[in-house]
């Protein structure tokens, strides 16, 4: 009999793990987990091993593709803390929707969403930044040389500042890194 479609098969094995460890996009990732899963499956079925090909489809492939999926679905999440004022829906201000959507196109980049998340006054959101509820916040503060309102961005993730330090380009908000001990106290 002719062997040879097995050697295929099997070779591809090496090809999609490779191809796997090498995405960027971690959705992508998790799909090349499955085709590695199924092909894994099916040269364990060929070779005669059913339970174990069983054993593989279901919970190599399709149970650690579905936990894969929410915990990359929950990581890649920036919450931005805001005064309920901000909101776009409820605030006219151009300067803050411009802010945003900038926000927003540099996190897209990194497969990261952005979620506004209402704060009532400006020391429940501090709190809510020192108390690791937000990954940052955006306030708005006067300047007397401006006409218009700028904003202050605070950071308290070090990889989150860096991305935006280098790739924010807007005017209308400075950054800041804010050190947040685990005991919950801010270092500036």
């Amino acid at each position: 009999m002719n062997d040879s479609y097995l050697y295929i098969i099997i070779a591809l094995l090496p090809l999609t793990a490779g191809l796997l460890i090498t995405q960027v996009n971690p959705y992508h990732a998790l799909v090349m987990r499955g085709v590695l899963g199924a092909i894994a499956a099916m040269v364990d079925a060929i070779l005669g091993a059913a339970d174990v090909a069983l054993t593989e489809a279901l919970m190599g492939t399709m149970l650690s593709i579905t936990l894969y999926a929410i915990a990359v679905r929950s990581s890649l999440v920036l919450r931005l803390g805001v005064l309920e004022d901000q909101l776009i829906d409820k605030n006219q201000d151009s300067i803050f929707s411009q802010i945003v959507q900038e926000f927003r196109s540099v996190f897209n980049k990194h497969y990261m969403r952005l979620e506004l998340v209402p704060y009532p006054n400006s020391q429940t959101l501090k709190q809510a930044l020192i108390s690791k509820e937000v990954h940052a916040t955006c306030t708005p503060f006067l300047t007397t040389n401006q006409p218009q309102t700028s904003y202050q961005t605070e950071i308290r993730v070090q990889r989150i500042y860096n991305i935006m330090e280098s790739e924010l380009s807007s005017p209308n908000t400075s950054l800041a890194y804010i050190n947040v001990l685990e005991s919950g106290e801010k270092h500036l």
